[in-house]
């Protein structure tokens, strides 16, 4: 891969905390999303250890976009990193698929336990994900995960937030640093409501239509018999112009009422009915 010569080489551009956490790592192996923090985790591991010490993981689970799962994988032959593609099964489990307000934490839970079997293979290596700071506030049970199978963070660890993980991805070069965040598939499904490999087929296929037709980010809620469209508010005027011919598409896709959200796009907003699930266990 030839260097953009515009660029500042990376040891000018990593923070030296990060530098100095990654010499501690003998070996990395590190849960990769495809999202823009463990991408560049991905990217400082390869970089800072070289390919024969660290190996980025991803699982190929219905509940990850496969346009996500391809943008993964462009990146890693981009940037030169070795990648493993595993599956895991949360799918599978009664716990995840009833879809509690911790449902993360099965879903993490599954993928670190997979990694055990790469940690044994490489017995001084440590699995390192892409949590940053700002993730340390947020109601996250997949941290509890993390903790139980002593993942480390350097990302948090060395206290960079959401904005300086974005300024570093760009200042490093990587394409992915404007990337929206793309949560799992399931985050989609209304807590309590089952997650299905269905409602999953169904939340992809009707948020690729809406990225095609011009709605880079976009959340298509599961509401059972009803989808729900967050989109930004600035691009809700545009989307009531086009609603009449998305409605049709995605009715097709077994939905018998589709709806805009005219609050606009909110990030986590399912988490919302947390504190009401909350109240009514006390009540």
């Amino acid at each position: 891969m030839t260097a953009n010569p515009t660029m500042p080489h990376p040891v000018q551009t990593i923070p030296e905390s990060l530098i100095q956490w990654f010499g501690k790592c003998r070996f990395a192996i590190v849960a990769f999303s495809g999202g823009v923090d463990s991408s560049l985790v991905a990217f400082l591991a390869n970089h800072l250890l070289g390919h024969e010490l660290t190996i980025s993981v991803i699982s190929d689970s219905p509940s990850l976009k496969r346009g996500d799962l391809e943008q993964a994988k462009a990146f890693c032959r981009r940037h030169e990193i070795p990648l493993r593609i595993i599956e895991t099964r949360e799918i599978e489990n009664p716990d995840y698929i009833l879809n509690p307000i911790n449902r993360c934490y099965f879903c993490k839970h599954a993928l670190y336990e997979e990694l055990q079997g790469i940690v044994e293979e490489h017995p001084e290596s440590w699995i390192i994900n892409g949590t940053n700071a700002d993730d340390l506030g947020d109601y996250r049970p997949g941290l509890k995960a993390a903790d139980q199978f002593g993942v480390h963070s350097p990302l948090a660890e060395c206290g960079l937030n959401k904005h300086a993980v974005r300024e570093l991805a760009a200042a490093l070069g990587l394409e992915c640093w404007d990337k929206p965040a793309s949560p799992c598939l399931s985050s989609r499904i209304a807590y309590g409501q089952p997650v299905t490999r269905e409602k999953l087929r169904q939340i992809e296929e009707a948020e690729t239509l809406l990225n095609r037709t011009g709605f880079p980010v976009v959340r298509f809620r599961h509401y059972g018999s009803e989808g729900r469209i967050e989109v930004p508010t600035e691009d809700l005027p545009r989307l009531r112009d086009a609603f009449l011919s998305l409605e049709s598409s995605i009715r097709s896709l077994g939905f018998e009422h589709v709806t805009l959200d005219e609050e606009g796009f909110v990030s986590g907003k399912l988490n919302r009915e947390i504190g009401d699930a909350a109240l009514k266990r006390k009540s």
